[in-house]
């Protein structure tokens, strides 16, 4: 991966399928991307924070084609914002907030999400789709695609 960067080769990180690993954790896939870099090259200083923070976003943008649009916090693009709350003690102390966010945060230290600006998570709460009623869905298919 390091040496496909150097050679000019745009790579973007990015979740798969439910189906395939049932998790869709961007911050996890970031985390274990940088340090799989840093396991094939045998550097470990390749694909660094700041690099893997970069190649969840507008890299990761770049290879979908939707870098005119999203990727990075531009004026006239979409407002896709999370917020990360490192305040927590398993994320103490903070030394450089880019390092923590890849390598000690995770999905739950998210508390807020905007898309186009509009805010879809505050405070970790939901707003725009009803919790109770997902779960319950969730336990519908479950019961419904459960093998016999």
């Amino acid at each position: 991966m390091h040496a496909m960067q150097q050679a000019g080769i745009n790579i973007g990180i990015g979740t798969d399928g439910a189906a395939s690993n049932n998790k869709l954790d961007m911050m996890a896939d970031t985390r274990l991307a940088a340090i799989l870099a840093k396991a094939q090259s045998s550097d470990p200083t390749a694909v660094n924070a700041h690099t893997a923070l970069r190649m969840a976003t507008l890299d990761g943008a770049k290879a979908l084609g939707l870098a005119d649009r999203t990727g990075s916090l531009t004026v006239g693009k979409q407002a896709d914002v999370i917020a990360i709350d490192l305040s927590a003690i398993e994320t103490q102390p903070v030394f450089d907030p880019v390092s923590h966010v890849i390598y000690a945060a995770g999905r739950e230290q998210v508390s807020h999400v905007w898309v186009r600006g509009k805010a879809l998570l505050i405070n970790r709460e939901l707003q725009t789709l009803d919790q109770q009623a997902l779960l319950a869905k969730a336990r519908w298919w479950q019961q419904r695609i459960r093998p016999q």
